[in-house]
This record gives C-alpha cells, structure tokens and sequence, in this order.
C-alpha cells in the first residue's frame, strides 16, 4: 500500500485522497486483523498485508483495481451484497461462506467468515466499504473431516457382526454400542448403557472376577484382551467372547475415553475343543496301537539308543520295554548285522522317505530273530515298525535247499540221459571201428575190402568227432576259431548244401540283402548249425515243402527266453519252414540234449543243442516262433561287425611224400599213448621229435633261447601249468618260435579262445599235422 504507484490508478496520488479514505487506510495498515477497502462505485480495492495473503496469487495486482475484476470468478455471491452496502442498507456479516475462488491459478473451495461495513463522509452518504475478513477453510474442512470420519466409524459399527463399543473412564457408563450386541448378548442396548453392573451381571459367574479386572489395566492405559462367557438373558445360552479393550487418548496423550471390540468366538471354542477331542481320541488310538501291535514299534535317537519300545518286545525278544529303553541297539542287535544297522539307522535319520531293510536281533534266550524294518525320521528322532520275519526266513531257506535238491536231481537226471546217450552212440561207431579193425587183421583180406575197411573207420572217427562237437558246442567247451566273413556270400555258398540236405522235394528260398553283412564266429559251427535247423526243418516237413533262408543286418536282438534285449547291431538269419510247427508245451524244451520228438534211431537230439551252444558261445542266441500247421522259423542272432579288410588268407600247401625236411619239434604231451603216437606219426613225416611229459619239463629243453628247435606241439590240457601258460611263455622267450596246440576239450580255450595260437582239434589226422606244421613253419610265417 505505501510504495504502490496510487498515481497511475483512478484513486489518483494519496495525497489527493479524500480525509474518509485516508483515514480509513490509516486504520486497516495499523490493524493486524485481515482487512480492505472497496472505494467509490467500481469498489477500487485497497488492503492490508494480512488480507493480501489471502488472495494469494491475485496481490499486489488486486491494489487499485475494481473488486468486479479482483473476483470474476466469485462477483455472482459478492456483487450482490456489495450492492446491498453501498445502497444504505447496512453492513453484512457472514460466516463460513463457501467462495470459489482463483488464487493461485486453479479454482479452488474456500470458507470465509468476514464483514462489509459501509464507510460514510460527512454527509453520511456511503462512499465506500470496510471488509474484515477471516479465511476459515482449515477449520470447516477439518470439521467435514470429522464428521465424515464420525460416518465412518458409525456406518462401520452399525453393520459389523463384532461388538464395538466406547465407554466414559470417569463416568462408569457407555457413550456408544453397537447393535450386535442385541444379536450377541441377546439383551437391549438402552439397558446397559447407562448401567456397566448389567454388563457385568451377564458374565458367567465363574469368569465374573476375571473380566472385571480387566478395568484396572484399561484405565492404567493398557491395552488387553480378556475372554469371558456370558449367559444371554433372552434364552439361557452360553456365549464366548474375546473382548480387547483400548484406551482412546487425545493429541496431548491423555485419556480421553476406552473403546473395545468384543467378538463373539463360541464356534471356535467348539472347533478347538473338537480337535482338542479329536487329538484326544487319536492319542487313546495310537496308545491303543502301540500297546496292542504284534510288531516291534520303536523310538530311537540318531545316537542309536532307545527312546521307547512298545510290549511287543516282550512277546517277540523277550526283552521287557523297561530293559531296553535309554539303551543302545549294540546290546541286542546281532553281532554280524551291527555295521549294515548303524548304515541304515544314519541313512534313515538323513532320508526325506521311508526306508527298509532287514536285520537280527538277539532274543533274550540268545537265538538270532530275524527282523524287517521300515523306518521315517523325524528331527533328531526315528520312528520305525518291524515285523518278525523269522519264519519266513526259515521257510525261504527250506525250500532254497529243496530246489536245490530238485535242481542236483535234475542235473544227475540230465547227465544219466546224457552219458546214456552218448554211451549208446559211441558203442555204435566203436563196433564200427572195432568189426572194420578186425577184418583188417585177416592176412588174406582182398585190397578192395580192405580199403572199405579202413574208410569205414575213417568216416566213424569224422562221425564221433562230430558227436563230440556238437556235445562240446552245446556245453559251450568248444575252441571256436573265430573269424570275419560276409554272411551274405557265405549264405550263397551254403544254399546249393542245404538243396543236397533236404532233398529234390523241398524247395530251398533264400532272401539276401545285396550289400554284405560282417560277424565274427567260427565259421565251420556256423555251417553245421545252418544244416542242423535245416535237417530239422526237413524232418518237420517230411520231406515236402519250402525253406526260406532270409539274413537282416543292423537288428537288434530281442528278449529270448528271459534273456534281457540288446540294441545290436546284430545280424538276423532266419530259416522258416512249412511243416507241421511245434506244440507249445514243447518249445520250451527243443534246446535240451537229447531232447527229441523224432521216432527212436531218427535223432539223437544234438542239432539244435549244437545251434543253441554255437549262438550263445559267439555271443549271440537263437529264437524260435512256432505255430502247430503252419511252420516254424529259428533265428539265429550274431554280433554284427564293421567290414574290414579281407583275413589273410590261410597258406594252404599240398602235402608232399615227404611231409617234414629234419624240422626239429617238441611234442608236449602228458598221456604216454598219445605221446608216443604222435612222436611215431612226426617222425613217420620226417620231422625230428622230442619229446616232453609236461610243460615244465618242455621249458627246461627250451633252455632260454630255444635254439634248439624249429616248433612246438602241445596238448592244452596237462596238469600243473596247461599248454596256454606254456605257450605264453615259450612267445615270451623265443617270438619267433611257432607253436601249434592241440585239444579235444579245454574250458580255457572255450572261454577266451585260442590266444593268438595255431589250433588242431583232436582227433586229427595225419595229413592235418603234417599241414598245419608246415604252415606255421613256413618263411613267412617267422618274423
């Protein structure tokens, strides 16, 4: 107002001013009371500091300026009653007017409590208008605040299925409750609020003094929670109730009042005292149990000791519960079993599952009980049953060495038929051989019978040799000579055989594959198995019908007769027939010895024994699918190999008249007729022989450098170190020292073949010797 340019306004210079005007401002500048003056007709503003605050962004501009262009935004509430005051009729006083107003460049609500006094000259004509204004919209907002607060709580209290209520500390009455307590309490409100004794005439007499004293901690200032029951005045029935009282203080912290909320918590007393029930009853049940169990029931610590036993003890240890609780399982546990139960006992403590195994425990009469567990921890706890399975046990191991009697009977049965089997065919060709040998003798025997003679018994050695190979591959004892070859050509060769086997009536199919197929076996047995099914399969055609060769590579090999399945490779040849099948009852059987449903003289029951050792002795198998009318098919399944370069092939030189050129030969041979036979037959050959009873004996002619020698022959077979250690040994000394075997039997040799080493099957002949030492002796055979 003081440093304000008045000059370039209407009012014009202050000095110029009118005396009611200047004393006016005079007033308002010295008052401390939010005031202004509104001059003349267009009510040109002038004001103190205090009423500029409260125009906020409209000073210093308002200063000077018509109030119609001060308040646009409120001169439809003001413009009136400045009308009024400047027409006579008198000063206005408002309080709490609402005015929307633009302070601060947004329209906002305002309250105000002000007066419009007129300002009169000396003529007592209104020349103006005195405003004394007080801004009030703090106060009037505050107010709404609480009574919509007030609403609220009400609105609130009223709908809520609790108790709220609010009671005068001083007093001893209740300002406010809710009307759940007529639902609740089953009483009037107008009836206890202005008498707490109602209230306290309500509670159960036995929980009266208990929630009185709640009264003296609300009051102290604390907040507390009671629970009490009341008995309801309109029915008799008894409530629960949780009653929480808290004091209500004002902003200085003093009390002002006490309020609560108490709730209605009947339904879940009778939850809690249900399950309380339950928990109960379910307790009495596992007393029950652990009294009553006719199983071990235990507690025990990861420490190994006892927490408790139930009786059960008594009747199945003889141990007393009082014995063997706060004791450690070492004392009773069976001395060989401590180690596996500590094992289990750790794991069980650690394990998030139940566990089991089984152990003795000692009876009080010192016999062992044997016990199976099962176990689940807890913390530091293990809980476990065991149930008594010593019986069992007993049982189990009775009839353990009852099928092992069965299975010793049925071995003594099979071998009987096997001996008697095989005695009765070697009877057969040694009558041959002895008859033949016989005629033989006769001085005056023509050349020609002669001959046949001698035939005769050549073919019924290779016939016996037979018979033992079979019997050999069977029990899988055979040496196989293991080599590569493509089954694929092999299989073509042996088509124009098996056509001679079956005879003109059956028609031999084969299906190949054209790229070749590789295994590894011997490839001799792999012949004689093709022609066993292949008699088999003529025999079940009688004679008539079609036999399909097939071969598939890259198969796997299927589960056969609870053997497990392999992925492979492995190369499939098949051979179905069209004959009368086998019944199921007897496919089971087909590969046992001398099994066979061929009339007496047919069969011996060999060949497909042979195929079966063949199979499994290379690491294969062979299955068999049947159907009685319509065929059988056998597949033979052999390990499958990657094509490699061609074997060498073997030298293959003819024999000469003079068979040996002075080669020197060690003969290991520990039976003196077979020692002595085959010194004759080597120097018969032309070889030089020694000859040596056993391996050690041979070693110390070898001396360590082997000089003296060009090969060595020996049996497999000997007692003390075998003709394979020998072997080992003599390659070991001399490398370039050949050395050819010789067996008609060798679990060594059947079980990891002939190690790098020539082999000759007895019983040989004397032009498969003398072939087999030239070979071996051959230049490029020596290093």
């Amino acid at each position: 107002m003081r440093v304000h340019d008045w000059a370039a306004t209407a009012l014009g210079p202050a000095a110029d001013w009118p005396a009611e005007l200047a004393v006016t401002v005079r007033v308002l500048l010295q008052a401390a009371t939010p005031m202004a003056v509104y001059w003349g007709p267009d009510l040109l503003v002038l004001y103190n500091d205090a009423w500029g605050a409260l125009v906020g962004g409209k000073h210093p501009d308002a200063l000077g300026r018509p109030a119609r262009e001060v308040f646009p935004e409120a001169w439809t509430e003001l413009g009136p009653m400045f009308d009024r005051v400047l027409s006579g009729g008198g000063a206005i006083e408002v309080e709490d007017q609402r005015l929307v107003l633009d302070r601060n460049g947004a329209l906002e609500d305002t309250w105000f409590t002000y007066s419009l006094n007129p300002v009169l000259d000396a003529q007592d004509r209104v020349v103006g208008v005195l405003n004394v204004a007080q801004e009030t919209t703090g106060r009037v907002r505050a107010a709404a605040d609480l009574v919509e607060s007030e609403e609220r709580f009400r609105s609130f209290a009223e709908n809520s299925a609790d108790v709220l209520w609010i009671a005068d500390p001083g007093g001893g009455r209740l300002e406010y409750l809710s009307p759940a307590y007529e639902r609740v309490w089953g009483d009037r409100r107008e009836l206890v609020m202005d008498d707490l004794a109602r209230w306290a005439s309500l509670v159960h007499l036995e929980d009266r003094e208990r929630a009185l004293a709640a009264m003296p901690r609300l009051l102290a200032g604390e907040t507390h929670t009671v629970e009490y029951r009341i008995v309801r005045p309109d029915d008799g029935g008894v409530r629960y109730i949780r009653d929480t009282g808290f004091p209500i203080r004002d902003a200085q912290g003093c009390l002002r009042r006490l309020g609560g909320i108490a709730q209605d918590v009947t339904e879940e007393h009778a939850r809690e005292e249900a399950l309380e029930r339950r928990i109960a009853e379910r307790t009495a049940e596992r007393d029950r149990v652990w009294r009553n169990s006719r199983d071990l029931l235990v507690v025990v610590g990861v420490d190994g000791v006892f927490r408790a036993v139930n009786p059960a003890w008594k009747a199945i240890l003889g141990h007393d519960p009082a014995e063997v609780a706060g004791r450690s399982f070492l004392e009773f546990i069976w001395p060989e079993d401590r180690v596996v139960t500590r094992t289990a006992l750790d794991y069980a403590a650690s394990a998030d599952d139940l566990t089991a195994f089984e152990n003795r425990y000692r009876h009080k009469d010192g016999t062992p009980r044997w016990i199976s567990w099962h176990t689940a921890a807890e913390g530091d706890l293990v809980y476990a049953y065991g149930r008594d399975v010593t019986a069992e046990k007993e049982k189990a191991s009775a009839l353990a060495e009852a099928e092992e009697a069965l299975r010793q009977s049925q071995k003594m049965e099979a071998i009987g038929q096997l001996t008697g089997g095989v005695a009765h065919d070697f009877n057969n060709l040694l009558t041959i051989i002895r008859s033949s040998v016989d005629f033989l003798r006769r001085p005056d025997l023509p050349e020609a019978r002669k001959g046949r003679y001698l035939d005769a018994v050549s073919d019924t050695v290779d016939r016996a040799a037979k018979l033992t190979g079979q019997l050999l591959s069977f029990a899988r004892r055979q040496a196989l000579r293991a080599e590569a070859f493509d089954l694929v050509g092999c299989l073509r060769g042996v088509a124009e055989m098996l056509d001679t086997v079956t005879g003109a009536r059956i028609r031999v199919v084969t299906e190949l594959p054209d790229a070749p197929c590789f295994v590894r076996a011997d490839r001799s047995q792999f012949e004689t198995a093709l022609v066993n099914m292949a008699v088999n399969a003529r025999d079940a055609m009688g004679g008539e019908g079609m036999l399909t060769v097939r071969l598939a590579c890259g198969m796997g090999k299927p589960a056969i007769r609870g053997h497990a399945a392999a992925p492979g490779p492995f190369a499939a040849v098949s051979l179905a027939d069209t004959g009368s099948g086998i019944a199921p009852e007897v496919v089971g059987r087909i590969f046992e010895p001398f099994f066979t449903t061929k009339d007496v003289g047919k069969g011996t029951g060999l060949g497909l024994s042979q195929v079966f050792g063949f199979a499994k002795q290379s690491g294969g198998d062979v299955g068999v699918e049947s159907a009685v009318g319509r065929g059988t098919t056998f597949t033979l399944y052999l390990p499958e190999i990657e094509p490699g370069e061609p074997e060498e092939a073997r030298l293959a030189q003819a024999v000469g008249d003079a068979g040996g050129a002075g080669q020197r030969v060690l003969v290991v041979e520990d039976n003196v007729e077979v020692g002595r036979f085959a010194t004759q037959i080597l120097e018969d050959l032309g070889y030089e022989t020694t000859w040596a009873r056993n391996a050690e004996d041979a070693l110390a002619r070898l001396g360590t450098d082997c000089s003296g020698f060009d090969a060595v022959f020996s049996d497999v077979v000997m007692p003390g170190m075998d003709g394979v250690d020998l072997a080992r040994e003599v390659r070991r000394r001399c490398p370039g020292l050949p050395v050819v075997l010789t067996s008609g039997y060798s679990h060594v040799l059947a079980r990891e073949g002939d190690h790098g080493f020539e082999l000759l099957h007895k019983p040989y002949s004397t032009e498969q010797l003398s072939l087999i030492l030239q070979r071996v002796m051959a230049p490029a055979r020596r290093p």
